[in-house]
This record gives C-alpha cells, sequence and structure tokens, in this order.
C-alpha cells in the first residue's frame, strides 16, 4: 500500500482546481519545478495516472477526481475542527462557588442549575449552602443568591424579586369568619416560628413581638422544618410563598405581610464580575429567577 501524506492530497486537491501546474504552484507557494515532480512521484507511487495532460491544461482521471475529493472532505473536516476548537477555547469553563440557603436551593435553584449545566457544561458549581453571608470579598464564594434589603456596597449584582412571606395553616384549619374579620385574632391559635439562630428574619421578629410565648408550640433552626410543622398541624406559622404556595396541604391565613418582605438578589464581587464562568453563570440565573418571580412574590 502506497503511504500518502496529507500534502500529497493538498497537491492534487490544488491541481485539480487550479486545472494545471502553474495555478496549483501559486496556490501552494512553491515552484512549478516542485509540482511538476511531486505529480510524477505520486503518479509513480500509487501506478496510477491522475491527470490527463491536454493543451487546455490538466484534467484529472477517475483517480485524479477521487483523490481530489477525498482532499476536499480532509480539508473540510480540518476546518470545522478547527473552528469547533477555536469556540471551546472561547466558552466559558471552570469553576464558580455559589452560596445561597438550603430553602432556595431545594425548592427554586436546582432546576435553574441543572439547565445551566446543559447550557454550559464545561462550568462546574460548587454549592454551599449556608443562612449567615459568605464573605465574597474575601472569595469565601464568587457568587451569591440571598435574601437581603442592605447587599453590601462592594458586591455588584441586581436586586431579581421581592421574596414574600405569608402566615399560613394546614389546609383543614382555614381561617375563621372570626379572623378574617380581625387578623389579630389568629394570635390567639398556636403557632410555630424560627429559632434564635435565625432571629434576623423579618417573620420571625414579627412572631415574638406579636405572639405570647406560651402560644409558640415549636421553634425551628429551619425553614424547612418550619413548613413541615405547618403541614403537620403543629400550628400556624409566616412561611415563603414560593415554598408554601406549591404545597397543596397548606393555606394562606393573611396575604403576603409588607412587613416580612426582603430582596433576593444575585451578587459577585467587581473584581470577578467579568470572568467568562462568573458572568455567564449570573446572566443565566438571574434571567431564570426573573421568570419566577411571581411564584417569589407569592402572585403566582
Amino acid at each position: 500500500m502506497p503511504k500518502l501524506a496529507w500534502d500529497d492530497f493538498r497537491l492534487i486537491k490544488a491541481i485539480a482546481d487550479a486545472g494545471g501546474l502553474t495555478g496549483a504552484a501559486v496556490a501552494l507557494e512553491v515552484n512549478h519545478s516542485t509540482v511538476f515532480r511531486r505529480l510524477g512521484q505520486i503518479e509513480d507511487q500509487l501506478g496510477h495516472a491522475l491527470f490527463e495532460r491536454r493543451k487546455t491544461g490538466y484534467v484529472p482521471t477517475s483517480a485524479g477526481e477521487e483523490m481530489a475529493a477525498l482532499a476536499s472532505r480532509i480539508d473540510d473536516d480540518v476546518t470545522a475542527f478547527g473552528r469547533r476548537l477555536a469556540g471551546r477555547d472561547l466558552a466559558p469553563s471552570g469553576e464558580v462557588r455559589v452560596t445561597t440557603t438550603d430553602t432556595l436551593y431545594l425548592h427554586m435553584l436546582l432546576p435553574i442549575f441543572a439547565a445551566f449545566r446543559a447550557a454550559h457544561p464545561l462550568i462546574r458549581l460548587d454549592v454551599v449552602i449556608a443562612s449567615q453571608t459568605l464573605n465574597l470579598s474575601r472569595r469565601d464564594a464568587d457568587v451569591a443568591i440571598r435574601a437581603s434589603d442592605s447587599p453590601g456596597e462592594t458586591l455588584i449584582g441586581r436586586r431579581l424579586a421581592d421574596l414574600n412571606w405569608a402566615v399560613y395553616a394546614r389546609a383543614d384549619a382555614p381561617a375563621t369568619a372570626a379572623e378574617q374579620a380581625d387578623p389579630s385574632a389568629l394570635f390567639r391559635r398556636v403557632w410555630v416560628t424560627l429559632g434564635d439562630h435565625l432571629g434576623y428574619v423579618k417573620a420571625a421578629r414579627y412572631v415574638r413581638d406579636h405572639v405570647e410565648p406560651e402560644r409558640i408550640a415549636l421553634r425551628s433552626s429551619a425553614v424547612l422544618g418550619l413548613t413541615e410543622a405547618v403541614e403537620q398541624g403543629i400550628g400556624i406559622g409566616p412561611l415563603p410563598c414560593f415554598i408554601a404556595d406549591q404545597r397543596p396541604g397548606l393555606v394562606r391565613l393573611l396575604p403576603p405581610r409588607p412587613e416580612f418582605t426582603t430582596g433576593l438578589w444575585i451578587l459577585t464581587h467587581p473584581d470577578i464580575r467579568h470572568a467568562p464562568r462568573v458572568r455567564a453563570f449570573m446572566d443565566f440565573c438571574g434571567s431564570e429567577l426573573a421568570k419566577r418571580r411571581a411564584l417569589l412574590e407569592g402572585t403566582a
């Protein structure tokens, strides 16, 4: 079997395209005699004539046509590979460390993260679940998705929605006519609330300020646990609308209360905001969360 190199295919294709040796020499940036000599060597190696020499130029034989066609396909494949490789180099890649809360992660963000990974398979996510704020300035995380009224002057990002809460009960214990007429009557019910660990949350402060301690049956250090407690009928309590409104076993006793509202932000540090992986993540997740604004604000 003859051993042919890619340059051999390029030469045959150049002669076929130019219809002669002179044009092929110009295209390949070599001299005429080099093309003539190499064509003879290739034909001797193959044992077949690749061109008919006519007064009008070089016309490929069937073998020459096949070799030129194969060269064209190889050239197309090489060009396509180069484009793919260049695109891969430009595609965002690397790791993005994201901090958020367990409630947002489980009830809102996981499907968004899955869609992001499908769109950007070269970016890996390192998710840190933390109720307390991680320090983006110290690079504890690259991006924060969190509820806050004061996101930090040194950070950049955008407010995506109002994160609203309302008071809920189990579905079989809706508000009575008396409670609908006078919502303060709800304070005579048994309540559940967040524990001291989350005492800074507005809804927790509301319960602490309005409900007598002996009427608080359970305190939870996690919002997820509080939701389950209300659904089990241990008591009524304030819950994020985006969680409770998706639970058929729960019913609102009061509409979302403005005094519970906190902004939902996506934030990063200015030093890394232009990093392709960070920019891609913030743009994608910010857009997807904005589409879910009605659910987050309790107006869906």
